[in-house]
């Protein structure tokens, strides 16, 4: 009984086992993938819309920051606040319901669509609009800072026409 023992070239690996697939086994978790994709596609959609929707919104707000960094040393520059915010209000609101709007009428629309101005917004707006300089420049600064903020926080904060 002398049997030798198998040499090298007679071993053989052994076989694999058949790989897992990654398709789902069965059709409720097809389902589910599915209605997962539908879902963020849909979110994604929505919120692209949003952002492309809010471009007015934010060159709005990179206009007054600018606004406010050049009337902190000169009130002269706040002159172009009621303007910004009415060119704001007419891209926010595609019917054009705010144009024709001025005085009292123009800050109780601002006031409807989003966080009012403070209680002397509407003559500080029309002193910045229409009145001369020597005017605009006796404005008391904290005056002005305090519009400019609710400005601000109305331009971030207003309601858009669906």
């Amino acid at each position: 009984m002398s049997a030798e023992p198998p040499g090298l070239d007679q071993l053989r690996e052994l076989p694999l086992p058949v790989p897992v697939s990654y398709w789902p086994q069965t059709w409720g978790w097809a389902v589910l993938g599915l209605l997962l994709a539908v879902a963020a596609g849909w979110l994604a959609t929505r919120a692209w819309r949003r952002w492309h929707g809010n471009r007015y919104r934010r060159e709005a707000l990179s206009e007054l920051a600018l606004l406010e960094a050049a009337a902190a040393s000169d009130p002269l520059a706040a002159r172009s606040l009621p303007a910004l915010l009415k060119r704001t209000a007419l891209a926010a609101q595609p019917s054009g319901a705010a144009a024709p709007l001025a005085g009292d009428a123009w800050t109780a629309w601002l006031a409807r669509c989003g966080p009012p101005l403070p209680d002397d917004g509407a003559r500080l707006l029309e002193t910045l609009a229409y009145a001369p300089d020597t005017s605009v420049r006796a404005l008391d600064p904290t005056e002005l800072r305090r519009l400019l903020a609710a400005s601000r926080h109305w331009m971030e904060r207003h309601h858009v026409e669906a």
